[in-house]
């Protein structure tokens, strides 16, 4: 298998940020990491290993990014405006920094496991004109679980459950949404049930706006781990590169 390291400065957020690129060829999935995660993790995770045969076949390259959630959504010092607006800089480092870099804009995969989950999915509603697939794993979709009731114009648009509750009817996201691949899944074992209510939700949300989205709730035994997220990726990626 091809593995890229890279390392290269931020103009966005003043620092030098890591990924790495798995695979030679094939369509391109941008991974994010699970919460307070490193750009290292899906592969010391084993989720790289379980996607090998997509891999090493030419049928899909992971580009695997770096997270700044201790600034963010994690963190316990910093004032809520200022996370917000760091992850705000974090989300434009993002689109303009790092998916020039890589290539394939406007038919990537995003994807990601728990906090991993909520950025693939808000990166996807964000930016339907960079994405075209999105794989969703066990994630949580509304801003107030990481910052109570603080909301501002900011907060709002990192809320996927919000944004879209309250986008226009008649805006023509929705008919961007309505043509790309949406996946989404979540376990209803140990450590799921919020994450659980929150798929679920947007799962009413998008079929009251007729987006069609693959909703997969796996079983009870189902737990928040990796174990199963390996299984899940695996199962969804044999869909999407065959």
């Amino acid at each position: 298998m091809k593995i890229e390291y890279h390392k290269q400065y931020s103009h966005n957020l003043g620092r030098d940020m890591e990924y790495k690129v798995y695979g030679h060829a094939g369509k391109t999935a941008l991974v994010f990491p699970s919460q307070n995660g490193r750009f290292f993790d899906y592969e010391n995770f084993g989720m790289v290993n379980q996607l090998a045969r997509f891999i090493d076949s030419g049928r899909l390259r992971l580009v695997c990014c770096d997270s700044i959630d201790p600034e963010t959504w994690s963190s316990s010092h910093w004032d809520k405006h200022a996370r917000i607006e760091q992850h705000e800089r974090w989300y434009r480092y993002i689109t303009d920094e790092l998916i020039p870099q890589i290539g394939d804009a406007g038919h990537l995969i995003s994807t990601g496991c728990s906090m991993g989950g909520f950025h693939s999915a808000n990166f996807f509603f964000r930016r339907p004109d960079l994405f075209d697939t999105l794989i969703a794993q066990s994630g949580l979709y509304h801003a107030s679980y990481f910052l109570g009731d603080y909301t501002d114009e900011l907060v709002y648009s990192n809320s996927p459950e919000d944004y879209l509750t309250w986008m226009p009817r008649d805006h023509y996201y929705w008919n961007e949404y309505r043509h790309r691949r949406i996946i989404i899944c979540c376990g209803q074992g140990n450590w799921e049930e919020d994450l659980l209510a929150s798929t679920r939700r947007l799962d009413t949300i998008l079929a009251d706006h007729g987006v069609p989205a693959w909703f997969d709730y796996w079983g009870h035994d189902v737990a928040h781990d990796w174990c199963w997220w390996r299984r899940q990726i695996e199962y969804f990626m044999e869909k999407v590169v065959g």
